[in-house]
């Protein structure tokens, strides 16, 4: 069987409300320059390319791409390339699905009836210097005096994560038009009681002719954020984080504190399967 496409839409609270991605099967033979090429073709936030695995334990091997460069870790293509993998008829040894990716083994299982994946642990962490701070600020548009806290959140991308005063003070951000390369900043902030949700993120990231952009939904920042609040005390057990109001989407993640660390879960649909690829 040649190589085919499937889209999928990650972490939608309703149809079509999710972070899409592209999935590839059968790409084997692509170089990474190739991949990179259909990746900023396709415009997504992130494609995928399913391959098998080269270690033990692995079920599959995913490469993660984001227009511009190769990601280690994301949390939409984890969740999506799994999704797309047992759509395929992939079977796990064991009772975990095990996906190899640049950060090494992530776990995957089904958790409230969704897939959910565990937050691998953060290559960095702790605050950000004060130039940090003040670039970050300066990029997101927010007032410095808005801010509680602002760490490292780095599990793969470079998340610089600013918690935030209010919901207001989060939607109000305007993010510059253009950013350094490498550039990933997560804004998050306490979601209003009643709310039908606990926390609300938002996440900038630069792309390959180095626009700032938006991200619709996001689970690596949504995990390094889980590992954060959970680690510290200011959320426990169980939260939802809402994510993508100011471009449109409609994106929920559960992060659930369980087996000494944090799992982060969320609806997956299938929105085309199999399609040709013929480059």
């Amino acid at each position: 069987m040649g190589m085919r496409i499937d889209i999928v839409d990650v972490f939608g609270r309703g149809p079509l409300g999710g972070n899409p991605l592209a999935v590839v099967h059968g790409g084997e033979h692509l170089d990474t320059a190739a991949m990179l090429r259909l990746t900023a073709w396709l415009g997504f936030s992130e494609t995928t390319f399913l391959l098998p695995p080269d270690v033990p334990g692995a079920d599959y091997h995913v490469r993660i791409f984001c227009p511009g460069r190769e990601l280690p870790f994301a949390g939409h293509p984890t969740l999506g390339s799994c999704h797309a993998w047992l759509a395929a008829g992939g079977m796990p040894a064991g009772e975990a699905i095990v996906q190899q990716c640049g950060v090494g083994l992530v776990p995957i299982r089904r958790i409230e009836g969704l897939l959910a994946f565990r937050a691998p642990p953060l290559r960095k962490g702790g605050p950000l210097s004060r130039g940090e701070l003040r670039a970050a600020i300066g990029l997101c548009h927010v007032p410095e005096a808005a801010v509680i806290e602002a760490v490292h959140a780095d599990n793969g991308p470079g998340w610089q994560l600013l918690r935030l005063d209010s919901l207001a003070t989060l939607l109000a951000a305007e993010p510059a038009a253009r950013a350094p390369p490498g550039t990933d900043i997560g804004l998050i902030a306490k979601a209003p009681q009643g709310s039908d949700s606990d926390w609300e993120l938002r996440a900038f990231f630069v792309d390959a002719t180095g626009r700032l952009k938006e991200d619709p939904v996001t689970g690596s920042l949504n995990a390094a954020a889980a590992l954060h609040l959970f680690g510290n005390g200011l959320a426990k057990a169980r939260y939802v984080a809402a994510q993508g109001r100011k471009v449109g989407a409609d994106g929920r993640v559960v992060c659930i504190e369980a087996d000494g660390g944090a799992w982060v879960a969320g609806h997956t649909a299938m929105v085309a399967a199999g399609a040709a690829l013929t480059i």
